[in-house]
């Protein structure tokens, strides 16, 4: 009787480990696409097409290299509606003996794989460890305990060690660790940006992408986002070719415009991607992994194709915060779900699903969300996170919009990158203050703010920029949790040498804005 190993599509990985266990004469592997993983939030229809196609791509890869493999897809008449009907309706007609899998990356999921799967199938579950990540969860664990912060930068020099990336002997090169502060320069034309990287669609493209339109962009309740153009990679092979353009044209500069922010109208489609990556959803769904990429990265640092704070930065990222946030996930889940230590109970407002505001920052983050179901980290964090933060949006309404709109978004690296990072909904334990801004962040790091009808340089007139009011309006009514952290001492005490009058017009600007929130 053969085992079944349960393939899932965030793991797209030949070498995973599940499938390390399982022998291709005798097992069998099963992928499903199944309405209930679809529909629990309403993902972007490019996120959809993106893993049903790299799925049906991984699952004709396995059987080229000698698998069994059944696939169940989400428009066969006998579609399933879960994941669990799926296997046990394989387990039955297959008459399998064991369900192995790999941990996958959402704790609601991994429960009922624990904890319920194997009285309900009938058969012993094994779970592996994932190791595609660098840092097992519970190293993690051992690593966190005891300590009374969690920070992230000496994790990561954890996992320098532990890789060697960017080590000479036990120090690294360069002589720091860090070089962020070389990675914060506003981008003013200097160097040109290359055009979007996109892909020929083969036949399982086209039929998916077709499904998808069929599926999720009609009426009753379709799905947010744009379809085409679909520009993403879909294979391994095109992942990789998308890993090797982006050394080659991207990360010579990505490290000092990484935070930078442009208009589509200074700079058309170039501007949603800058000289970012766009590799997250390879790395997240399994088609490259983290260590070849960041291999990648030092060894075009190594042979001088690249800056040394560019190939740091980047790598940083990968090793240091996305192993970082996972380790969270994992370690206090699932009661970190339900976190929100500032009781912020404001829904959140509707054109974060339409993409209809004045707010021209706002409004451009939109746009990509929904044209690529990709926005960088700063448009995320500092933009669309920042002002969730400081309106006080309900954290899970918001963590929800993160996980549906794009296509890197997984629960582990959604959940404590929104309710810990940004609205800082955990109490401080992933971030020591929040990530709260003014305008002038904006201003400083993007040409939005010179296409607003709002003014940046005020906060308490009727044009003011919403973000400039709501900063302080933010300080002010969080002053008891944040007024005696050593971080954010400097904008008390500049709160506080301002005239009364002005505090009471910036206030009074700012309580319009709340109490006027859809219409900004």
């Amino acid at each position: 009787m053969p085992k079944l190993g349960l393939i899932l599509a965030d793991q797209l990985t030949p070498s995973l480990a599940s499938l390390r266990a399982l022998n291709p004469q005798q097992d069998i592997v099963l992928l499903a696409e199944v309405a209930e993983e679809t529909t629990y939030v309403a993902h972007h229809v490019q996120k959809i097409a993106l893993l049903f196609s790299a799925m049906r791509h991984f699952a004709d890869e396995l059987r080229q290299a000698g698998w069994t493999v059944i696939y169940r897809k989400l428009d066969a008449p006998d579609a399933d509606t879960s994941l669990l009907q799926a296997v046990q309706r394989t387990l039955q007609e297959q008459h399998c003996r064991e369900l192995v899998l790999t941990q996958c990356g959402e704790y609601r999921l991994q429960h009922a794989m624990n904890n319920e799967w194997s009285a309900q199938l009938g058969v012993p579950v094994q779970v592996f460890e994932d190791d595609r990540f660098i840092c097992p969860t519970e190293d993690f664990c051992r690593w966190a305990n005891g300590r009374k912060q969690l920070r992230m930068e000496y994790f990561y020099r954890d996992m320098r060690r532990k890789t060697g990336l960017l080590m000479d002997g036990d120090q690294p090169v360069g002589g720091q660790w860090n070089f962020d502060a070389d990675n914060r320069a506003a981008y003013k034309g200097e160097v040109p940006v290359p055009a979007p990287l996109s892909f020929s669609r083969d036949a399982i493209d086209q039929e998916v992408l077709a499904l998808v339109s069929a599926r999720f962009t009609e009426p009753p309740q379709p799905h947010p986002g744009q379809l085409q153009p679909f520009r993403w990679a879909t294979t391994r092979e095109q992942a990789l070719t998308a890993l090797a353009h982006f050394i080659e044209h991207r990360l010579p500069h990505f490290g000092r415009y990484q935070d930078a922010m442009i208009s589509h109208n200074s700079l058309g489609e170039r501007a949603d991607t800058l000289f970012h990556s766009l590799l997250s959803p390879y790395l997240n769904c399994g088609l490259l992994t983290p260590l070849e990429v960041c291999k990648a990265a030092e060894a075009a640092w190594f042979h001088g194709q690249v800056p040394l704070p560019a190939a740091e930065g980047f790598i940083r990222q990968i090793i240091g915060w996305r192993e970082y946030v996972r380790g969270i996930y994992w370690a206090y889940m699932p009661q970190y779900a339900t976190r929100n230590s500032q009781k912020n109970e404001r829904p959140l407002p509707g054109y974060y699903w339409s993409g209809t505001t004045q707010m021209h920052c706002m409004s451009e983050c939109f746009r990509t969300t929904f044209a690529n179901a990709y926005a960088h980290h700063i448009q995320r964090l500092m933009v669309t996170g920042n002002f969730a933060l400081l309106a006080g949006i309900r954290p899970q309404d918001i963590c929800d919009w993160y996980l549906a709109v794009y296509a890197d978004a997984y629960d582990w690296v959604e959940l404590p990158n929104t309710l810990g990072m940004m609205m800082h909904a955990d109490g401080g334990l992933l971030g020591s203050k929040p990530y709260c801004a003014s305008g002038s962040y904006i201003a400083r790091q993007s040409d939005y703010c010179g296409h607003c009808r709002y003014n940046v340089k005020t906060a308490e007139q009727p044009d003011s920029c919403p973000f400039n009011s709501l900063y302080w309006h933010f300080l002010v009514r969080h002053r008891d949790s944040f007024a005696r952290n050593p971080r954010m001492a400097m904008m008390y005490r500049s709160y506080e040498r301002m005239a009364p009058a002005k505090q009471q017009a910036i206030l009074a600007r700012a309580e319009h804005c709340l109490n006027h929130l859809e219409t900004l």
